[in-house]
């Protein structure tokens, strides 16, 4: 994505099955879990740079004891930094002679996360202002160990409005902020209540005081807290909690948008939205890592005990299409056949655009993330390739005008060719996304190989997906275009995008999309843009009802073009200006159609149709185009 985007946080969660000692004995480190969470959060930093949390549960602690404990940071390196000053206090401490790292029960007492139940949470910020106090894990705290919580997740609720509404109705005094608070003190709600239900009924046998936590500990069912929590919850979401007494539980949205996959044997059961970085951090093939069932909560008590069960009804499933097209780490087996097959799916339109000349064309991609799926195109345009080559030996030999002239002809002379053109400065990339009005950095972001693209040449680029055009035309087409070809095709693996998000990537300005900008030139070319007065009357005549039921008044505006007419536009407005190349720009997208038989489980589209999977993403539709119309700039939800 050569747009830069905030999305889809990342979440790690380690249950330790084992006392303490046992890894000890066994791996020769009573911080077995904790380096473990280290690892599986590094396996998914590209889930988010903004911030980064742990948190952490110890079982069975003697009541005076500290049995929770978090840490959380927004610094440069964020991840790095947290287990860094958390192992230079324990290094402290040993040099000291407080702990004994041979000797478990001195790291469980002495260490903050020396415990059994670990939580950790790399953040992207989506929603909400962003401060440390909003990274994940959020707390809420009691005497009470059953009614601490903790919780991380990689989601975004789109009715976190009402959640707080239904918070006030009942008498409380929530803090607005972002969802998380919101879902924190609805989930602590229903604890709450189910604590005090069974504390009074206890209370009320005459129940010894100091028996009574342990019987609260051995019938609180977290299941049954989720099922009235997430009654009323729109959005996509992957969320792991912890208790205070030790449950632990994590669930994922009845339509599967956000990720989760678990690994569990006789020591461990661990959690992660990546599935490849449990495979590699616990060394398991594939069939090995399970994912976790949408709308379904997996529990581990304090005593050991898993199991799992539905907390709300069933929904269409909709996995988000992004985790396969550029979110998810590339090197998953499954994922990274799907971008092969997504940079196949563009051979026709490829094809069309180079009018079938090979030999005066060069394949490369942009960013890195697109290497798989260029991977996949130069795959379908040789065998392609390879075909024509076979029909043309075959009529050559019965016409008997086969010779090694026609071989070298057909073969050598316009055969397939591969460069790596583009190269990208991450360091640089990520300063200038930490600083704000750096736009003139822009186009230092990438370089190029000099040299191997010749004037005569169509240079094809393919791209993962391109949102707002914005680094499209200020670097990577001012870049590129210093190699001097007849022509650039800037092939996206992704089909237009022309919806806003509202379930954890950071892009709900509609104005900002480029399709969307494309069209609504094209209404003004043909005057007919009172269609978007037209439009903009509708969805103010709706904003006010319930979310269920809105409609996708936007639609109108692109039902009036086709695929091809906004892309030419597209390409119209990114081609970059003042510069000396002339040559020509071809903008080719994906069309839906090849993009759901690429990826067919992840159908999540509504980026490119507009048929969100929850009532909310129509409100958040509706939003951003008042907000567009009304020159309103922020996120829409």
């Amino acid at each position: 994505m050569s747009d830069f985007l905030k999305h889809e946080c990342g979440i790690a969660m380690i249950r330790l099955l084992k006392p303490l000692g046992y890894y000890q004995e066994k791996y020769g480190t009573a911080l077995y879990g904790f380096n473990q969470l280290f690892l599986l959060m590094e396996k998914q930093h590209n889930r988010g740079q903004d911030g980064a949390g742990i948190g952490c549960v110890k079982l069975n602690v003697s009541p005076g004891r500290s049995y929770m404990a978090r840490e959380r940071s927004i610094k440069a390196n964020p991840l790095a930094r947290i287990f860094k000053d958390q192992l230079k206090d324990y290094h402290k401490m040993v040099d000291k002679g407080i702990i004994h790292p041979e000797f478990a029960a001195t790291v469980k007492e002495n260490f903050d996360f020396g415990g059994e139940i670990l939580l950790g949470h790399l953040r992207y910020g989506t929603s909400g202002v962003y401060t440390s106090k909003n990274c994940h894990p959020f707390v809420r705290q009691s005497n009470w160990p059953t009614k601490n919580l903790m919780l991380a997740g990689n989601f975004t609720i789109t009715n976190e409005k009402d959640l707080n509404n239904s918070l006030i109705n009942r008498g409380q005094h929530p803090i607005f902020g972002t969802d998380t608070q919101a879902v924190l003190e609805e989930v602590g709600f229903h604890l709450d209540e189910a604590h005090d239900a069974i504390y009074h009924r206890m209370r009320d046998q005459n129940m010894d005081g100091r028996r009574i936590p342990k019987i609260i500990s051995k019938e609180l069912d977290p299941i049954r807290i989720l099922q009235k929590s997430a009654e009323g919850w729109d959005g996509g979401y992957t969320i792991a909690g912890l208790i205070g007494n030790g449950d632990a539980f994590v669930m994922r949205d009845p339509r599967g948008i956000r990720p989760c996959f678990y690994f569990q044997n006789d020591e461990i059961i661990a959690f992660a939205s990546e599935r490849v970085a449990l495979m590699t951090i616990f060394n398991q093939p594939q069939e090995s890592v399970c994912e976790l069932d949408p709308g379904t909560a997996i529990v581990i008590k304090n005593d050991g005990k898993i199991y799992s069960d539905r907390f709300i009804e069933d929904e269409p499933v909709k996995p988000c299409a992004f985790e396969r097209i550029y979110f998810s780490r590339g090197n998953d087996p499954d994922i990274y056949q799907e971008r092969k097959a997504l940079g196949g799916a563009l051979l026709d339109q490829v094809v069309e655009s180079i009018d079938n000349d090979f030999t005066n064309s060069v394949f490369s991609f942009i960013p890195n993330t697109a290497e798989t799926a260029y991977y996949g195109l130069l795959e379908s345009v040789r065998i392609h390739r390879r075909k024509e080559v076979k029909a043309a030996i075959i009529k050559a030999q019965a016409e008997g005008t086969l010779n090694e002239d026609l071989l070298d002809q057909l073969i050598m002379d316009n055969w397939p060719r591969g460069e790596k053109i583009a190269h990208k400065d991450i360091k640089l990339r990520t300063f200038i996304s930490q600083e704000k009005g750096r736009a003139q950095l822009v186009s230092h972001v990438y370089d190029i190989t000099y040299g191997v693209v010749k004037s005569k040449d169509c240079l094809v680029v393919i791209d993962d997906s391109i949102v707002r055009g914005t680094t499209l035309k200020e670097s990577i087409l001012k870049i590129l275009s210093r190699t001097n070809p007849r022509k650039i095709v800037i092939a996206s693996t992704a089909p237009q995008i022309r919806y806003p998000d509202c379930y954890g990537i950071d892009m709900s300005e509609l104005g900002k999309f480029i399709a969307f900008k494309a069209t609504v030139a094209l209404l003004k070319e043909d005057g007919a843009s009172d269609i978007l007065q037209e439009i903009y009357r509708d969805c103010l005549a709706q904003k006010d009802l319930p979310a269920s039921e809105m409609v996708n008044h936007v639609r109108r505006i692109y039902d009036r073009y086709t695929d091809d007419q906004i892309s030419a536009k597209i390409a119209e407005l990114v081609y970059p200006k003042n510069i000396p190349w002339k040559g020509d720009l071809d903008i080719v997208f994906l069309t839906v159609e090849k993009m759901r038989e690429a990826i067919p489980v992840n159908n999540g589209d509504w980026y490119f149709t507009g048929n969100y999977p929850t009532p909310g993403g129509y409100s958040v539709l509706n939003r951003a185009f008042i907000n567009y119309y009304e020159k309103k700039d922020g996120r829409a939800y």
